[in-house]
């Protein structure tokens, strides 16, 4: 029998030297590890002026969602998502819900959220939304942000409540962006403890994590996870036309995904707004870029029924981009995304809500 070392000596080894990595990682890339002086930018909170109107887009008649199977859990979801952050954004709370009723009576499955977006409104709405018989055709995702048991399970309950249902599809870990925190989430006392009792509650029906900083994080979850004999059913990272240029979630980790049979949740295909100012690709080509991928479902926000009906749109008429084509888009982007100037969720911690909000790691009082 092989000699194993204590679950404490592994977590600290590992935890050591995933800390090691990251110093190594921002040396590197020039990134500093504190907050910037004078606050980061926040992110896009609405339609961006070059945003399509409800009426510019024409859905094409009788047009059919595609499903994917989500990894191996046996459940298919629609190829596109729809992003939970911009829930909240329409001043008007009966627009959210048109939205999301609307993406749920065309084909739409998927459903984002998290307990941190907008204070949990955006839990609360999109709650109301899946009342009169909505729930029924949502595969309802939502995210955590506490690192600990305790933090987690009530985080988890807050979540339950304002999205009015006993069972939530699938829960993430949000914003694995730190390189001591697998170790934190797997530890004793650690928040996977929550969530799998969680799943064995039938309160919970699948488990994942989230971040979009740095693959290499992604890759030492998984190792994590490996060495605890736990297998995530998902994973979400940003996937974009830009992503194959700088710090590569499609390179490095979306094999690993494929390899374990874990469900791939694509997000950030328009880097958070950033990658069409450049005008080097169109909406369609950000959308069917990360869609070509082995890709589960795509995560796109719509805050508007216009950006709504591009992204449906996008799924209707969807066809696997030809390799002609990707080199074309990759050739145009290549420069651009050479630095991560229009990943800004990856070089800045504009993106970083945990950053900015560091009691959601430590409490349940948004």
């Amino acid at each position: 029998m092989t000699n194993r070392p204590s679950r404490r000596t592994f977590l600290h080894t590992v935890g050591a030297g995933l800390a090691l990595g990251a110093c190594a990682r921002n040396e590197q890339v020039g990134q500093s590890a504190s907050p910037p002086s004078g606050g980061a930018q926040e992110p896009p909170k609405g339609p961006p002026p070059e945003a399509p109107g409800q009426d510019d887009i024409a859905l094409p008649a009788g047009g059919v969602m595609p499903t994917r199977p989500l990894g191996r859990t046996g459940i298919n979801v629609s190829l596109v998502g729809l992003g939970g952050f911009h829930m909240a954004v329409p001043k008007d709370e009966q627009e959210s819900t048109r939205i999301v009723r609307f993406a749920l009576d065309h084909g739409i499955t998927f459903l984002d959220n998290c307990w941190d977006y907008h204070d949990g409104e955006s839990e609360v709405r999109m709650g109301k939304a899946l009342e009169d018989g909505y729930r029924q055709k949502a595969f309802l995702m939502t995210k955590l942000d506490g690192r600990t048991r305790a933090v987690a399970e009530a985080q988890l309950e807050q979540s339950l409540r304002r999205l009015r249902t006993d069972v939530i599809d699938l829960v993430q870990m949000h914003e694995i962006i730190r390189m001591n925190e697998p170790a934190q989430i797997f530890g004793p006392g650690g928040a996977m403890e929550a969530l799998v009792a969680a799943k064995k509650a039938g309160k919970i029906r699948f488990i994942g994590f989230t971040g979009h900083k740095d693959p290499d994080i992604h890759l030492a979850t998984l190792k994590m996870a490996e060495q605890q004999g736990f297998t995530f059913d998902t994973v979400q990272m940003p996937l974009n036309v830009m992503d194959p240029h700088y710090r590569s979630f499609e390179k490095l980790v979306l094999p690993e995904l494929t390899r374990q049979g874990i469900g791939v949740l694509g997000m950030k295909p328009f880097g958070g707004g950033e990658i069409i100012k450049t005008g080097a690709v169109t909406p369609m080509d950000c959308l069917h870029y990360p869609m070509s991928l082995q890709t589960s479902v795509v995560i796109t926000g719509c805050d508007s029924m216009g950006t709504l009906k591009q992204a449906l749109k996008a799924a209707y008429t969807f066809q696997p981009l030809s390799s002609e084509r990707v080199s074309a888009i990759l050739s145009r982007t290549a420069e651009l995304g050479a630095k991560g100037k229009y990943e800004q969720f990856k070089t800045t911690e504009r993106f970083d809500g945990t950053t900015k909000n560091p009691h959601w790691l430590t409490s349940a009082k948004a």
